[in-house]
């Protein structure tokens, strides 16, 4: 769920070279990433810190319980176990190690993704869904960094179409809705039409499992999501798929809390901070083979293009 200008998409991607399945540029490690599910966070093992606690507005701390909103379809980031209710992945983990940090319980609910943030202060406390900061979204929430993820390329395995990762035009393009690849499919397609040459097919899905299913199937002929995800796609898929060209437009993700609510943003900007300078949060990140996405501040509302 991803950003960046996609001028800038299109001038890195010109510049690939092409390199198969780049497993050591994806920032992230598929095979850990793909048996990691047993090995999910342990938020006991995480003491409150009274004083950031105290920074929580009385409503939630009366309450106890934070209600996250993500959708658990963007494995390995969120998704749902195969006892098909349980929310795990590594933003999963970081939601609840917060929420130890503030000595609250922690409710992650399944929402459709494009849905999360105008429900956030109302119906969830924050969302942590894989949302990469822009300012468009900062104008709406604030938005308080914790990974850096890239974007990138997934074609099935051997380039059968011969898909040539500098010039999309005309293929037929898998991608979630609501994410900023799909924003960027929209404006990328706008250009080929501009260029002279054939638009962009996008075909957008709600969950993300059902674009990697649609590249598998041969229904697309090319999928565009953040770069871990394509990464354990392609883990999970058996071989059947292949990342093509580098990871580009790396950038970072936020959570997101209700902007006009500055005591819970507050509490959580120094929950992760400290959770980030103990090293638990790297243990988290390490569990899910997801190291390589770590920062070193959390930062709110950093200034992005």
């Amino acid at each position: 769920m991803r950003s960046t200008p996609f001028v800038l998409v299109t001038a890195v991607a010109a510049s690939l070279v092409l390199a198969g399945c780049s497993s050591s540029d994806s920032g992230s490690g598929s095979t850990d990433a793909a048996t990691s599910a047993a090995a999910t966070f342990d938020p006991t093992t995480i003491a409150k810190d009274e004083t950031i606690a105290a920074l929580l507005p009385e409503k939630i701390a009366t309450a106890g319980t934070l209600i996250v909103g993500s959708d658990t379809t963007y494995a390995p980031a969120e998704y749902i176990d195969e006892d098909g209710t349980t929310p795990i992945g590594y933003d999963v983990d970081l939601a609840k190690a917060l929420g130890a940090v503030l000595g609250l319980k922690v409710e992650v609910q399944t929402a459709t993704f494009a849905s999360i943030i105008p429900a956030i202060g109302s119906k969830y406390d924050i969302g942590v869904s894989s949302f990469t900061i822009n300012s468009d979204r900062e104008q709406q929430v604030n938005m308080i960094s914790y990974f850096s993820a890239g974007e990138a390329y997934a074609v099935q395995a051997g380039n059968p179409n011969t898909v040539d990762a500098s010039d999309i035009c005309g293929l037929t393009v898998g991608v979630q809705t609501g994410t900023v690849e799909d924003e960027e499919l929209d404006a990328a397609s706008a250009q080929c039409v501009a260029d002279g040459k054939k638009a962009i097919e996008p075909l957008k899905y709600d969950h993300q499992s059902d674009v990697t299913t649609a590249l598998v199937g041969g229904k697309v002929d090319l999928m565009y999501a953040d770069s871990p995800i394509i990464s354990y796609a392609i883990a999970q898929t058996g071989g059947q798929l292949e990342q093509l060209g580098d990871v580009f437009a790396t950038a970072p993700q936020g959570v997101v809390v209700a902007k006009d609510d500055a005591a819970l943003t507050e509490a959580v900007q120094k929950a992760l901070q400290k959770l980030i300078d103990s090293g638990d949060y790297t243990k988290v990140l390490t569990a899910w083979g997801n190291e390589a996405g770590a920062v070193t501040t959390a930062e709110l509302n950093p200034t992005v293009s």
